[in-house]
């Protein structure tokens, strides 16, 4: 026994410092970054910036992998089970907090299964009316819609979208009741839109938004975040426009396998920040907006943005099987 224990000892204090070791070398081989949308998406477009950016900074490749579908249930469903070696990291957006309260069944959970890494951007959306509702503002528009109860009509990219959801917080907060009208995608329906056959629509693209009201084929009446939009600098907020407390955007981060090590979730959050920062002007250009937290404050917002969400999906009674 006596003869054992130093070797116990050894193989203990290796255990122990293996880990450790291995944190330290992080990243040794390429990494690999899941992200749930298809290739091209303004998701997409701002995953493939961070990776370049942190294959340069850490001097390993961070290859990004398409796995579209279900909402990005595929893609969580596949990070999920990966080892937590932080080899294997999800690019989410915010789609997946919803998912939490929209699908009765997820093949994860966002709570337990993961390890929050750090937000990345922030993609603000305007609220537009086409220019034959006579309105200018969004007390006009709720005045109006109030005169005439489900006559107004909006489109979304789909039951449970981002337009979709947005806008029924608008609905709820401003004691309105507009008609939805669900599309196939936000392309079909911002056509639509364009053309008249609805009338109000949550446009999560900025710049598309700034081109067609120079060309006068809409009105923007607010933007859905706190700070106003450098590209519509007289352009209010929904709150600073009277819906205190409205806040509506399409934001992305980066998760983890639950269970990957404190020391590489830390790293990652720090080049991630310094990333985004040095990216700042790539990415305004776009419409996406830098976000920065630490892993803990990054964890409660996502939390709070599934409680929040939450709230929205059981008044709209919204469903997806």
């Amino acid at each position: 026994m006596n003869c054992l224990a130093p070797g116990l000892a050894a193989c203990l204090a290796f255990a122990v410092a293996a880990p450790c070791a291995m944190s330290q070398a992080y990243p040794a081989k390429p990494v690999r970054m899941v992200v749930g949308f298809a290739p091209g998406g303004s998701t997409d477009v701002v995953a493939r910036l961070l990776a370049r950016r942190l294959a340069d900074s850490l001097g390993r490749s961070f290859v990004v992998e398409n796995r579209a579908g279900a909402a990005s249930n595929i893609a969580g469903q596949l990070v999920a089970r990966s080892p937590a070696d932080g080899y294997t990291l999800l690019y989410m957006t915010s789609t997946m907090t919803v998912n939490v309260s929209l699908y009765p069944r997820l093949p994860y959970d966002l709570a337990a299964d993961f390890a929050p890494v750090a937000p990345v951007v922030d993609i603000p959306s305007v609220l537009a009316v086409h220019p034959s509702l006579p309105v200018k503002t969004v007390q006009e528009l709720i005045a109006l819609a109030r005169a005439r109860p489900g006559e107004v009509s909006y489109g979304s990219a789909g039951s449970g979208s981002a337009t979709h959801l947005a806008t029924e917080l608008f609905k709820s907060m401003a004691g309105i009741d507009i008609a939805h009208v669900p599309y196939k995608g936000a392309g079909p329906a911002m056509n639509d839109f364009l053309g008249g056959h609805v009338q109000v629509l949550f446009v999560f693209n900025a710049t598309l938004v700034e081109g067609n009201a120079k060309a006068g084929r809409l009105r923007p009446l607010a933007v859905t975040t706190r700070q106003r939009l450098p590209g519509f600098p007289a352009l209010p907020t929904m709150q600073e426009a009277g819906i205190r407390g409205y806040e509506a955007s399409v934001w992305n981060g980066v998760l983890a396998p639950s269970g990957t090590p404190g020391d590489i979730v830390l790293r990652l959050n720090a080049q991630i920040a310094q990333a985004v920062k040095e990216l700042t002007h790539s990415l305004t250009e776009i419409g996406a907006f830098p976000m920065q937290a630490d892993p803990g404050e990054f964890a409660a917002f996502v939390k709070s943005e599934v409680v929040k969400w939450a709230g929205v999906v059981k008044r709209s009674g919204v469903k997806v099987e």
